[in-house]
């Protein structure tokens, strides 16, 4: 007799119903464990399978089991019925598909590489607010990048501090400025403070530009602070929230963004600790994955790396991730993602950053295009003449590169020049 029942899940003339999800793996069995029923535990353990057979099943509980469908080497894709998820919950799914599995035994290495999810599941979700689109719209920025800083240090700065620089990079072109990823709320900055002085430099700045400016402010605490955190920003007329949505979570993510879109606000989503799932190649979680359940769930754009900065990332990576979050019928490209029809879903910016100067525009434009956030911060804090100087050498590159001109030719734009000076085309490791 039978004790378990992992190989029910696997069945390699399946034809997947239109409604159902699709997930794509990347496996290794452990010791004495064909492929077949590694693909099988899988299925089974992220639906409605356990370890033995059971006494007796309704029969309808059938029709809810996973189903393992195709097994091509490493690489094996697995139908999940509609009826397992619960409407709108994207914390659910992440249960399921990326929960218990990856602390099997029977499997070595385990990676969620991507998943199709159909109409029917998408049709609960609002998506960004604003779109791209919007976004634009709104900061009067059409043709180029937006670009923004992180003051550097990324944290250290008291309010005030902070708050010139900002200034400074504002008067240099810029439209947004940026805390980093752990500037919340410190005893020697305090997030009120923050938000306090940046308004009255941004509106300084605005007057004297007559350019939109903004900023990504991070809000990132529990639930109930990031609320009053985001009405704070929303009373001193700002556009935009931050987020560390990882570190954060999905499900507070999902509330903050009804109550931003409420309050007008867009979210920047900083990815902090997302390496600690989609660094190895052979376990966890991807980053394209990360990126589309965020789109789904409702930031206007999410950090997606440089693949010339000093970040991880390859420039494959960089323009899935891009076409993930940008465009509304994602093409499957073989081992690395899979196709996705977005429907109503409005989409999101790419966000370049890490390790960028103005020499490094040029690989980034060509990697991207002008559809992204450009943030570069040390790369402009450190310019021999300053911050200002260093923002407009970055919107001198940007207008070189548009113009089809290599940046040592671009002859009259003196603060570029100064940048090349110093950095040339160096990527930093």
């Amino acid at each position: 007799m039978a004790i378990d029942w992992y190989r029910e899940f696997v069945d390699l003339r399946y034809e997947p119903a239109k409604d159902e999800i699709i997930c794509l793996y990347w496996f290794e069995p452990g010791e004495g464990i064909t492929p077949e029923e590694a693909a099988g535990r899988i299925a089974s353990e992220s639906s409605t399978g356990t370890w033995t057979t059971l006494h007796s099943l309704p029969p309808r509980m059938k029709d809810l089991q996973a189903t393992a469908f195709e097994i091509d080497g490493n690489y094996v894709r697995i139908a999940y019925p509609l009826d397992l998820w619960e409407e709108g919950n994207a914390v659910q799914l992440l249960s399921g598909i990326a929960g218990n599995i990856f602390g099997m035994k029977a499997l070595e290495n385990l990676r969620l590489i991507d998943a199709t999810l159909p109409s029917a599941y998408l049709r609960q979700f609002k998506g960004p607010h604003f779109g791209n689109d919007g976004i634009r719209k709104m900061m009067k920025v059409h043709g180029r990048p937006l670009t923004g800083a992180v003051p550097k240090p990324k944290i250290g700065f008291s309010a005030r501090e902070h708050a010139e620089v900002a200034f400074e990079t504002w008067m240099g072109g810029f439209e947004f400025v940026k805390d980093d990823e752990n500037l919340t709320s410190t005893s020697f900055n305090r997030f009120d403070e923050r938000v306090e002085m940046m308004t009255n430099m941004r509106d300084i700045a605005e007057q004297q530009t007559g350019e939109v400016k903004s900023a990504f402010l991070n809000i990132t605490g529990d639930t109930e602070t990031m609320e009053k955190r985001a009405i704070l920003l929303a009373e001193y007329g700002w556009n935009y929230a931050m987020i560390d949505v990882v570190v954060a979570g999905t499900a507070a993510v999902m509330t903050l963004r009804d109550f931003c879109s409420d309050l007008g606000l867009a979210i920047h989503a900083h990815r902090a600790m997302h390496a600690a799932f989609d660094r190895n190649e052979k376990h966890g979680v991807s980053m394209q994955f990360l990126a589309k359940i965020m789109r789904l769930i409702g930031v206007s754009q999410i950090h997606t790396g440089t693949a010339v900065g000093k970040l991880s990332g390859t420039r494959e990576e960089s323009e899935t991730l891009a076409d993930i979050l940008r465009e509304n019928q994602v093409r499957e490209k073989r081992g690395f993602s899979l196709s996705q029809d977005w429907g109503h879903i409005r989409n999101a910016f790419p966000v370049s950053s890490g390790g960028l100067h103005p020499g490094l525009v040029p690989p980034v434009l060509d990697l991207y295009g002008t559809e992204l956030v450009l943030l570069v911060s040390g790369g402009i804090h450190g310019h021999p003449d300053g911050t200002r100087s260093g923002a407009r050498a970055v919107m001198q590159a940007i207008d070189a590169w548009k113009d089809g001109t290599p940046l040592m030719e671009a002859k009259s734009a003196p603060e570029l020049q100064r940048a090349l000076g110093k950095w040339g085309f160096y990527q930093p490791k």
